[in-house]
């Protein structure tokens, strides 16, 4: 009698519940789905949401959406089993009328705005595995092979045709406003959202055969990333517990009832930033690789210019377009400048009569070029990052430190059809990219598979950096520590020094050392002035070169093969066909 009464409770309390998104009717002349695709597909990711969320704040959504569903859950806390219902979108968010409605794929900023205006949330992981569960209608995901396309609005509509088309079996005996799912995956609130910088959740694809997502909780993309797949499921922020009115957010948060919603304890404050979508790379979105990549006739290389507001420049190099496969790795490799140098001076070239002598001082292009033809497991690019006045500590000064991990997430994203492997490199300057990049984590992403100082570790700082590298390091012997030094505060200038011993690389390299010395075993060997310390797995390792001669050798160990030292530090390539501070190996690939 109990249990029938609470049941009856529940559903006088639901019948109570506005259980209608609050919208105004869909006006006669709104664009259908077709006009709308075509309207924004030209335009890049900022606009295209702007125009998106005054769609749908004006009512261009189908009827059939905005009538909610309810979804019944249950969980025991101690011992004691609570009934909870929230409502959800019968399916995704659309634009367009009935008849000819687009499945609109958005980023996570987007559709927290959404919801807010709209008093709804975004699901959780457990609530989309319910709303599955539930579903009067259960399609199978149409997954599309991984292409920079799959990001831009003709792939969207080419993959709500499908979509429509499996509803469209369904629609006598389940016809529109039946609850329905697995053709999408959800955009999803996460307690992992708290502890990740600029990223979105996505979730779901269920398999109709045995109801298990093929994509799992997944935060690898950036939080303005948008592909086909992804959809909003919006949420009622008003549920029933136990026949009462709770906020969403409240049961989340409460211990003994957020089982009913949350698979991963309390959850509070899970919910993407409101501001709009980065300008920073929403240009990628509908130019995406290679399309706007100049071919060079030098070494059959190609090249993309990215130039930010504020401020920043980059250079994206690659080789050739056959390089790139779905099964190969991309080693996208960060070079943060030195002070002072431009990237066509980083690069490198042959000097010429009246050249300036930045341009024959590190060759990191022809450094690359020697590199793609020993790393063949890996497609090499290579993204030069240059601050607007040529120098990252005074960059740093006047923007914040989230502004890079911004900088770099974007330039990774931009290769969606394969698996990115991140190489954080710097020279001199640089070093406070990496180091602004650090502060910016709450933890090194395990995509970095490689971090290397080339006499750029000035900013190194003890109490910021120490733990998470090496926190970074236990997590697999895959990511790697390369630091390269010399003596500087014996290296004179017109007669005198001009670092500290304390304050150059070679006083910071010593104090990193330390401080993992602490955690680990190193071994250490001394070859003509060159002491190399590093663990017996070669996992770590610092080159440290000694200066009797009071020379400044800060670009000589970038030009004579550091990058290429610092690429291949700790692997069974090491010192094959160079040698560290030796002859140019690279001579040969110098454009």
């Amino acid at each position: 009698m109990r249990a029938l009464l609470q049941i009856m409770l529940i559903c006088f309390a639901g019948s109570a519940l506005a259980q209608t998104l609050p919208l105004p009717p869909r006006a006669t002349n709104a664009p259908s789905a077709g006009e709308f695709a075509q309207k924004i597909a030209a335009l890049d990711l900022a606009v295209r949401e702007r125009e998106i969320t005054t769609q749908i704040f004006a009512g261009n959504v189908p009827d059939f959406l905005r009538q909610l569903r309810p979804v019944t859950v249950t969980n025991v806390a101690d011992g004691i089993t609570n009934t909870g219902t929230f409502f959800v979108t019968p399916d995704y968010l659309a634009i367009g009328p009935d008849a000819d409605y687009l499945l609109m794929p958005i980023s996570g900023h987007a559709a927290q705005r959404i919801a807010d205006k709209l008093d709804c949330v975004l699901p959780t992981r457990k609530m989309v595995d319910a709303i599955y569960a539930a579903a009067e209608v259960k399609l199978t995901p149409t997954p599309i092979p991984p292409t920079a396309a799959m990001t831009t609005v003709p792939i969207f509509t080419n993959h709500n045709e499908t979509v429509r088309a499996q509803r469209a079996a369904f629609l006598d005996a389940h016809p529109l406003g039946a609850l329905v799912a697995g053709h999408k995956k959800d955009v999803v609130i996460t307690a992992r959202l708290n502890a990740v910088t600029n990223k979105i959740a996505i979730y779901g694809w269920h398999r109709l055969t045995n109801g298990v997502a093929i994509q799992p909780l997944y935060l690898g993309h950036v939080s303005w990333w948008v592909d086909y797949s992804q959809c909003i499921r919006l949420v009622s922020q008003t549920m029933l517990v136990n026949g009462k009115k709770r906020p969403v957010a409240e049961v989340l948060a409460d211990p003994k009832l957020c089982g009913l919603i949350s698979d991963e304890g309390a959850v509070t404050n899970a919910r993407y930033p409101t501001n709009p979508v980065s300008p920073a790379f929403s240009e990628k979105i509908n130019l995406p690789w290679p399309q706007k990549f100049s071919t060079s006739t030098n070494f059959e290389e190609m090249t993309r210019e990215i130039r930010l507001p504020d401020d920043v420049r980059i250079l994206v190099n690659a080789p050739e377009l056959k390089s790139f496969s779905p099964d190969r790795p991309v080693l996208l490799v960060f070079f943060a400048l030195p002070n002072g140098n431009t990237i066509e001076q980083t690069l490198g070239k042959a000097l010429q009569p009246g050249d300036d002598w930045h341009f024959d001082i590190q060759h990191i292009g022809a450094q690359t070029r020697w590199l793609r033809n020993i790393i063949t497991n890996r497609t090499i690019v290579v993204a030069y990052l240059e601050a607007g006045n040529e120098s990252w500590p005074a960059w740093r000064k006047t923007h914040a430190d989230h502004r890079i991990a911004e900088i770099i997430d974007g330039v990774r994203e931009i290769f969606p059809a394969n698996k990115v492997e991140v190489v954080l490199a710097s020279h001199s300057g640089g070093g406070s990219l990496m180091f602004g990049y650090l502060n910016a984590v709450d933890k090194i992403p395990d995509e970095v598979k490689r971090i290397a100082f080339l006499d750029s570790d000035y900013a190194y700082d003890s109490w910021r950096h120490a733990e998470k590298i090496a926190r970074w390091l236990a997590t697999t012997d895959e990511h790697r520590l390369c630091v390269l030094a010399y003596q500087d505060y014996l290296a004179l200038l017109n007669g005198k020094t001009f670092v500290s011993e304390a304050g150059g690389t070679w006083g910071r390299s010593h104090v990193m050392l330390g401080d993992l010395r602490a955690q680990l075993q190193f071994i250490s060997q001394t070859n003509d002035g060159l002491e190399i310390v590093s663990t017996t797995d070669k996992q770590i390792e610092f080159l440290l070169k000694e200066n009797p001669e009071k020379k400044i050798l800060h670009t000589v160990q970038v030009e004579r093969n550091g990058f290429i030292q610092a690429l291949l530090s700790g692997t069974a390539d090491e010192g094959k066909g160079y040698e560290y501070l030796g002859a140019r190996a690279y001579t040969n690939w110098i454009r």
